[in-house]
């Protein structure tokens, strides 16, 4: 019956819709001289209990002209004619009641003053206002309620739970009821505050805790869960996702509490909760008094600048207005789709985009001998494990060769600063992409004894979304409709954003002052396993009831937990909180990291696989290959 009545309204409501819109003024102003009117009468009815005699009767029409004028003119005078009546809040009805209390001023001045009518009644001129603001208020609020009602049992509506009964979940609830654009209506609050439980907002109520939306979301026939928290730790928002991992339907959240400060208009910007939200840290403080001299009006080289952590290099250090950024790649595609947006956002600064190999010593100096970087980021890397131990050669003639070729064209370039951009699967490698990076990072320290360039290594684990990362997998794996495949039930990796990494990266290539191994704060090992359910549960779906979870094995290379610092590094903090320098103490001669290079380049020209993973050995001590046993079958 009710999905009738709004049917039959919203038929009419798109009818003559335009129309109302149209002849909106007249039909407030008719409107609301009609309310006083009957205030008027009303006012009179109420004073002689409904038996007005005929002398009094003439007194009203007399009257009655000068009250709606002088109504009529307070009312326009404080405005009120021009406040959407859907919208109608305190500061409208706060203005009514203003326009009232003049009103009975007014009209008392004006009868009694100037027109001499004495034996008009003051009870009457009081009552009078009293009832115009009544009408006057409840017209509004009526036609806000009527529109709500509307939208609230619509078929288009979705049924939401909100997770916080807090002021922002308020400013959400009151958004939802009175802007009909949302399509939502909140049908119970979750809160964890004991006082609040059974309370109401807007006459939704309290309906439970945390650990009860499961059973709320049954109860209530639940379309979708918003979580309105934007200060909500992660142990929360892990805590709210687990509680919701039965329900079947998507989970939104608001924007942080940083993004609401930087754009307050961000609140009504509810998104899909994702994999950041649940591992987002303090937020990370970039000194940019620092990074402005570093970058501003510099000439800035980014290797492998159409990757992941490459592009978003080159994203942030435009932001600095650089006197040129220099994107060298050797994908065009991935260079040709960066080139269009940096050119886009950053039109002031010169972009030069360059085609080119690492591994190619000619092309880097033709490149470094044209541009003349002041500061090179060398992104440019093999990083899939699994590939890399299949093509052994290829991970050194890259990372190892390649990153001495880059290295040595800065240092005859003049280069002020060398970043090279490591890994976490550098520190007591069990793999060709880790031992190699761990040469890589040998390299760059010795080559720091060689000139005024200040050479510095940046070590990080895994970033969200990276390509090689397991996140694109498991979303792929997630839209096929499983199973998901994760190698090992206790197998953990270090996580962040790459946005975040690179704002760490950025501020230790201030810190650097030749020779450093930088390792970033990466928070706490997350298990894979972990990751695949709340990619599964984010995504609407049951894990092993909907979309399965398959173990298959470590793959060739991959260890159970990753490390970032060696039992022989020294740990010392820096002036940045999140970024802690490695210090080793046993650094081998400068001579020896020439000589294990060399035996390197000569395995990758003339020998076999296992020649290089021989040389590997060689140079990192450290390196132990791991042979990964086979997949166990699934009980």
């Amino acid at each position: 019956m009710r999905l009738t009545i709004v049917r039959i309204f919203q038929h009419l409501l798109g009818r003559y819709g335009d129309a109302l819109l149209r002849y909106r003024s007249v039909i407030v102003v008719l409107s609301q001289a009609g309310l006083v009117v009957a205030a008027n009468v009303t006012a009179f009815a109420l004073r002689f209990d409904g038996e007005i005699s005929p002398f009094y009767s003439a007194l009203l029409l007399r009257g009655l002209p000068v009250i709606v004028a002088v109504y009529w003119l307070g009312l326009f005078l404080f405005g009120i004619q021009h406040g959407l009546w859907r919208y109608v809040g305190l500061h409208d009805l706060g203005r009514i009641f203003w326009a009232s209390v003049a009103g009975v001023a007014a009209s008392y001045a004006v009868l009694h003053g100037l027109f001499g009518l004495v034996e008009y009644p003051r009870s009457v001129i009081i009552l009078t206002g009293l009832l115009s603001g009544l009408y006057l208020a409840g017209i509004r609020l009526a036609v806000r309620w009527f529109r709500e009602w509307i939208q609230v049992w619509s078929p288009m509506t979705r049924r939401v739970l909100v997770v916080g009964a807090g002021n922002a979940s308020e400013l959400l609830v009151r958004d939802m009821l009175s802007d009909g654009r949302y399509h939502y209506r909140p049908v119970g609050l979750i809160d964890d505050d004991p006082v609040k439980q059974r309370m109401k907002i807007h006459g939704i109520s309290v309906a439970g805790r945390i650990q009860d939306i499961p059973e709320v979301s049954r109860r209530l026939v639940v379309h979708e869960i918003i979580v309105a928290i934007p200060s909500a730790s992660n142990a929360v928002k892990q805590k709210i996702l687990a509680a919701a991992e039965g329900c079947k339907v998507p989970i939104k959240i608001l924007p942080s509490v940083k993004q609401l400060l930087a754009d307050p208009a961000a609140f009504r910007q509810v998104r899909p909760m994702s994999l950041e939200d649940l591992l987002q840290r303090e937020p990370v403080q970039t000194d940019r008094e620092e990074l402005h001299p570093l970058l501003e009006g510099r000439r800035v080289l980014v290797t492998g600048a159409g990757g992941s952590i490459g592009s978003e290099l080159c994203r942030q250090i435009a932001h600095y207005r650089p006197s040129s950024l220099v994107l060298f790649e050797r994908y065009e595609n991935s260079l040709h789709a960066l080139d269009l947006e940096l050119r886009a956002r950053f039109p002031r600064v010169k972009i030069i985009s360059a085609v080119g190999d690492v591994a190619l010593p000619e092309r880097v100096a033709d490149v470094m001998g044209q541009t003349r970087p002041e500061l090179v980021f060398h992104a440019a890397a093999h990083k899939h494990v699994p590939l890399m131990e299949m093509n052994p050669r290829e991970a050194v003639r890259n990372n190892v060769l390649g990153t001495r070729t880059v290295a040595e064209a800065s240092l005859q370039a003049g280069v002020e600063r060398f970043v090279l951009i490591s890994t976490d699967k550098a520190v007591n490698p069990t793999s060709v992409m880790g031992a190699s990076k761990r040469v890589a990072e040998d390299l760059i320290q010795r080559l720091n004894l060689r000139g005024t360039a200040k050479f510095t290594v940046v070590r990080f684990g895994n970033v969200l979304g990276s390509n090689g990362s397991v996140v694109p997998l498991f979303t792929e794996q997630i839209r096929m409709g499983g199973p998901v495949t994760v190698t090992h039930p206790d197998i953990t990796r270090f996580f962040m954003t790459i946005p975040e990494a690179v704002q760490l990266v950025l501020q230790a290539s201030v810190l650097g002052q030749g020779g450093d191994v930088f390792v970033l704060d990466m928070g706490d090992q997350i298990k894979v396993v972990d990751l695949a359910r709340n990619m599964i549960v984010l995504s609407g779906f049951v894990p092993e009831e909907d979309i399965r979870i398959t173990y298959v094995g470590l793959r060739p290379g991959e260890k159970l937990y990753e490390e970032l610092f060696e039992d022989g590094e020294r740990v010392e903090p820096t002036a940045h909180v999140k970024i802690r320098r490695a210090v080793n103490d046993r650094a081998c001669a400068e001579s020896e990291i020439d000589r294990m290079v060399a035996r390197l380049e000569a395995a990758v020209a003339h020998g076999d696989d296992d020649t290089v993973v021989r040389a590997l050995q060689e140079a990192v001590p450290t390196y132990r290959p791991l042979v990964p046993p086979k997949p166990q079958p699934i009980p």
